[in-house]
């Protein structure tokens, strides 16, 4: 039921895609979704707590990233899921540009712009 009802919101599935690719500082996620920090913080608590997502922290950076294999199966089914149903939403397709753009920047000028220590 957790898997359901991270995959239920729009942002949530959004953050899944643009981790595809490798880890992602908060800051990043937050510039990505352009949404407030603490909605995003949430966003990420809801993915984490059903298996979707891992997190470590780097003295004050957390990052986040997709499970790796030894994460139940039922998890990376799901990741699996919506990368193969939404590769070609123009959504997605316009989010994998916005990342690339951010990913340009760095993090601590992106923490620095939107207020975060």
């Amino acid at each position: 039921m957790n898997i359901t009802k991270a995959l239920a919101d729009s942002n949530r599935v959004r953050i899944l895609l643009a981790l595809r690719d490798g880890e992602l500082c908060v800051c990043q996620i937050v510039e990505f979704c352009a949404l407030a920090p603490s909605t995003v913080s949430k966003h990420l608590s809801i993915l984490q707590q059903a298996g979707l997502l891992e997190s470590r922290k780097t003295e004050r950076w957390v990052y986040y990233r997709l499970p790796g294999k030894e994460s139940p199966l039922v998890a990376r089914r799901a990741i699996a899921w919506v990368v193969e149903s939404l590769q070609d939403n123009p959504r997605i397709v316009e989010d994998i540009q916005r990342l690339k753009r951010i990913l340009k920047a760095e993090p601590a000028q992106l923490c620095k712009r939107q207020g975060q220590k």
